[in-house]
């Protein structure tokens, strides 16, 4: 079964910056289409950016521009580049991974974001 890790969290200031990663433990890393969520207190969980298997780039409509998803299949890693941070943006990011084959999707526990004003 397929585990992620997320981590580069932290606490920045307005304006600042951060890169997220996610590590895959296995599979066929290609095989998937990996996504960043995001959910504040109070709030439900919403996608930021996805990657899909086949390269397909989609994100919020509240990062376009400032946020960048890349990832590395043979490391097994998707990236989140965090731009031009906003108090709004603060919560905890959710690495997801849904395999082509049968939609099994799978969650890492997550990585805090703080932003001050």
């Amino acid at each position: 079964q397929m585990q992620l890790v997320e981590s580069g969290g932290g606490l920045v200031q307005a304006g600042g910056s951060l890169n997220l990663s996610c590590v895959a433990s296995t599979g066929i890393f290609r095989s998937y289409t990996m996504g960043w969520y995001r959910q504040a207190p109070g709030k439900e969980r919403t996608l930021v950016a996805q990657f899909t298997h086949d390269g397909t780039v989609t994100y919020a409509d509240s990062v376009k521009g400032r946020f960048t998803i890349s990832r590395d299949n043979a490391k097994k890693s998707v990236y989140l580049q965090m731009n031009i941070l906003r108090p709004e943006d603060a919560a905890v990011y959710y690495c997801k991974a849904v395999w082509l084959n049968t939609n099994a999707h799978y969650w890492g526990k997550g990585t805090l974001v703080t932003v001050s004003s």
